[in-house]
């Protein structure tokens, strides 16, 4: 292949075109031949961009190798299951199941707090596009209150299991198993770091109560929930003081206990 007389900004084109396909060797090949300084640096840049894939894609497969091991021993569908909100003052405990298929495109993927708000709304879009199943669930304030927040988010994440559309053969659970399911589950202590399937599950329910909590800060804008998302943060405790709680607080917490001579 001879792209001497391609001038430099098609070949920019199709650099971006087969860092996804399988003519990059053959184009790296080429621009390496190519006489002009600027080729030979789209040679090298390419090549830095599929060896950048090919890493990343083999951090991506690590995370599922509990996964593999389970379908290895005859599982159909594993879920990834996590909860996100279990510290913050305000707001519901949201937890997420994720069943994805066998193969999977999702480079990025990781524990939801080692990511920027773009790139988990890039993934939860990729997970849900990809996934064999999603489901997520709510436990509001009041039940918080009531039952207490461990016993709350244990119970978001077996709702969100139970409203899977299929029925999975192995739970893999964020640093503990969940009460009153009647299927194999694996705890993991840090699962959202090291399990692929807990991390899908991690991203899909961070995003999830984000959402809330933006919606929470357009109807109690004094509070600030659309930057700590209901956590215990300086402006947050000042607001607390300041006006009281709102309906969406939660009244066992101690900083909110405390205010609700001046709640609203």
């Amino acid at each position: 292949m001879d792209l001497s007389r391609v001038p430099l900004v098609e070949l920019r084109a199709r650099c971006g075109a087969a860092d996804s396909s399988g003519n990059a060797r053959r184009l790296i090949a080429a621009l390496r031949r190519d006489p002009r300084r600027g080729a030979r640096a789209l040679a090298a840049l390419l090549e830095g961009h599929l060896l950048q894939r090919r890493t990343e894609a083999r951090r991506v497969a690590r995370l599922f190798v509990r996964r593999r091991r389970l379908f290895a021993a005859g599982a159909r569908w594993v879920a990834g299951v996590d909860e996100v909100g279990v510290g913050p003052l305000a707001g519901p405990v949201v937890a997420a199941a994720v069943v994805l298929p066998v193969r999977v495109d999702l480079p990025g993927l990781d524990d939801s707090k080692r990511l920027s708000r773009g790139a988990r709304e890039r993934l939860a879009a990729d997970i849900r596009r990809q996934a064999v199943a999603v489901a997520i669930a709510e436990v509001s304030r009041a039940e918080i209150d009531r039952l207490n927040i461990l016993r709350a988010s244990l119970e978001a994440m077996r709702r969100a299991v139970l409203d899977l559309p299929v029925v999975p053969d192995h739970v893999l659970v964020d640093a503990r198993t969940i009460p009153g399911l009647g299927m194999r589950q694996t705890g993991l202590v840090g699962g959202d770091a090291i399990d692929g399937s807990i991390a899908a599950a991690s991203i899909v329910a961070k995003v999830h109560r984000d959402a809330i909590m933006r919606r929470l800060h357009r109807r109690y804008p004094d509070y600030g929930f659309g930057q700590h998302m209901g956590y215990a943060t300086r402006q947050h405790l000042a607001a607390l003081s300041r006006f009281g709680p709102t309906p969406a607080h939660r009244r066992s917490f101690g900083p909110v206990s405390q205010t609700l001579g001046g709640g609203r």
